[in-house]
């Protein structure tokens, strides 16, 4: 019997965070990818993203493996650096980095990327056959969705990502003081718990770069109070709520400058927060044929859409898959004893409502498309589908196929 009563907490990240420089950098990548191969008549399908990213003081390290289209590629196996660089400049400059050691103008880019392993390719490329590839790696996925929140996701992380959103809204838009934040912070919440549903905030951590010297702790929180209570809405904030904002004191020496960042780092801020499993893999850099990403958004969706149909108050979603095998080889329901119908009838249902093979996911959620530079901060999930298909894995549109389904 799963407890009641407790106090849970789950962590966020901003898009200056070092670690998030590099994810949207690796997604900028992937975006660039993408259309320049619309542009160049190359199809979607054909192509292929790995790319991680490197920062530190005035430093970006862009490696991996990519199939593009001729115009973004050197002839000698290797790429034309030169679009490379100017995405990843654009991220950091679009983040807000103007700092002396770490520049989106002056900071060094070296580019290292290169042609996909032909071995890699054989695994995904010869199950294709009418758009149908086999899954780019073997590995395991998690989906989640639960009615904590109207986004259907678990409270502490849904709250630590609007509080970094929040601030950095004001901060782009120089609203007061909060124009003299600086790109980089973490939150942390922890949440009480009654019954199984949140009640209230326990305590909040905020640590936020600032670009004023002279300010400490207690003027960043004057500055940043106000946001946090903004957006907690109408989450009661405990009378004895332990504050944490910039404990340490004085935070000015942010972003890869202060601390080295890699793509990839932050994958419990990018799904639940730890109040889900998670299978392990990264999403950012990465097409949609590697199911660490595609069937990450695919679970999610299955579970999100399970519960918005009033099937479980919360669900679990695991898919298993095998390099160069299109069709998952297991899924795994798991509706936490507050489900209305049978579990294993379910997970045949949702094998019926989608096709679960890689293809199958970037055709039903349109994912061969630039939508991820957008996706590498403040959480992959709980977000608001774009009207150009971006989040499109947070649609609930397949509620009437799964009751009808089950």
């Amino acid at each position: 019997m799963a407890r009641k009563s407790y106090l849970f907490t789950s962590e966020s990240v901003s898009e200056g965070h070092p670690d998030k420089v590099c994810d949207r950098i690796s997604d900028e990548i992937v975006d660039l990818i993408y259309r320049s191969a619309a542009e160049a008549g190359m199809s979607a399908w054909d192509v292929r993203v790995a790319c991680e990213t490197l920062t530190t003081t005035n430093r970006v390290v862009i490696a991996g493996e990519v199939r593009a289209p001729e115009g973004l590629m050197n002839g000698d196996g290797g790429v034309a650096p030169e679009a490379f660089v100017a995405a990843a400049r654009a991220a950091i400059k679009d983040i807000g980095y103007e700092q002396d050691g770490f520049h989106w103008n002056t900071a060094q880019v070296e580019v290292l990327l290169h042609g996909q392993s032909a071995d890699i390719a054989q695994g995904v490329d010869n199950a294709a056959g009418a758009n149908t590839e086999g899954a780019g790696d073997q590995g395991i996925m998690f989906g989640y969705a639960c009615r904590e929140t109207p986004a259907l996701m678990p409270a502490p992380i849904y709250y630590s990502h609007k509080i970094l959103q929040d601030l950095a809204a004001a901060r782009h838009a120089r609203q007061g003081d909060a124009g003299m934040l600086g790109p980089d912070a973490k939150s942390q919440v922890t949440v009480h718990y009654a019954d199984g549903k949140p009640v209230e905030i326990a305590s909040i951590v905020l640590s936020t770069q600032h670009l004023d010297d002279s300010w400490n702790s207690h003027k960043v929180r004057a500055v940043v109070e106000p946001h946090i209570r903004r957006s907690l809405g109408d989450m009661p904030i405990a009378d004895d709520c332990a504050w944490h904002v910039n404990p340490t004191g004085k935070f000015v020496i942010g972003g890869p400058d202060g601390d080295a960042g890699l793509t990839g780092r932050k994958i419990i801020v990018d799904t639940y927060g730890g109040a889900a499993p998670h299978g392990g893999g990264a999403f950012s850099g990465k097409d949609t044929t590697k199911v660490d990403r595609s069937a990450a958004y695919a679970s999610r969706y299955l579970a999100k859409n399970i519960v918005a149909a009033d099937l479980a108050e919360r669900c679990t979603i695991q898919l298993a898959y095998a390099i160069g095998v299109a069709q998952p080889l297991s899924v795994y329901v798991d509706l936490h004893e507050t489900g209305r119908v049978d579990e294993e009838a379910l997970e045949r249902a949702l094998r019926e409502v989608m096709d679960l093979s890689p293809s199958g996911i970037r055709r039903a959620l349109d994912l061969n498309k630039p939508i991820y530079g957008r996706t590498a901060a403040y959480g992959h999930f709980g977000r608001e589908p774009d009207a150009d298909g971006g989040f499109s894995w947070e649609k609930v549109d397949l509620v009437e196929a799964l009751k009808a389904a089950v």
